[in-house]
């Protein structure tokens, strides 16, 4: 017996699919017109929160389930390789993004020490490198997901052109931002949870360091 969120995931609008998707890739919408928000809304499917549009439950069900590949394929096994090179990236950047807004004593980062912020630059380099060849991996595996090089690459470029939002904030297509779509299409596509995914990441991390 399918429950009334269930019945929802399975008679989307196919117009709603892309839409849907995307807000539950990116976790939010801001500053969306009302035009392209409002069908969504009113099929139960995003929920507006003061500047914010937020996906329901019935969205991330539905993107969920268009999302995942089939279980037990040759298409999981190999997806699922790339998802174990890409865990021990993902920790890095996050001490990145971390690094950049905090000294090593805790306090705020105020960029005024261009030797730090140079030494972080550094390791955000590391990070683009070690990415690269697991995303390659990825474009072959996995429909449209070279849009994911492509938007490290052009928030790398804006943020090398001074402009620091570009590495870490949520307002923008930032480095970060786009990261975190990446890692959660991941887990959707593999049908993965958060729990399970950090579970995995510390034991890969782990066993890289033994």
């Amino acid at each position: 017996m399918h429950s009334a969120a269930a019945e929802r995931t399975d008679t989307i609008a196919p117009a709603f699919a892309d839409a849907v998707i995307d807000l539950v890739l990116r976790g939010m919408w801001r500053g969306t017109q009302e035009s392209v928000h409002r069908p969504l809304v009113d099929a139960g499917l995003a929920m507006v929160k003061g500047p914010m549009v937020l996906p329901t439950e019935s969205a991330k069900q539905a993107a969920a389930q268009m999302l995942r590949i089939p279980a037990g394929s040759g298409q999981e096994a190999q997806i699922t390789a790339v998802y174990e090179a890409f865990l021990p990236v993902n920790r890095k950047i996050r001490e990145v993004c971390t690094a950049w807004q905090c000294r090593p004593d805790g306090s705020v980062n105020d960029h005024g020490d261009s030797v730090y912020d140079a030494e972080v630059r550094e390791l955000l380099e590391d990070v683009h490198e070690a990415i690269q060849p697991v995303l390659r991996r990825l474009e072959r595996l996995l429909a449209d997901s070279g849009r994911y090089l492509t938007g490290l690459e052009e928030a790398l470029d804006r943020f090398d052109d001074g402009d620091r939002q570009w590495l870490a904030s949520p307002l923008c297509d930032s480095y970060h931002t786009v990261w975190m779509r990446l890692h959660q299409e991941l887990l959707l596509v593999l049908g993965i949870s958060r729990a399970e995914d950090e579970a995995r990441e510390e034991q890969l991390v782990r066993g890289s360091h033994g």
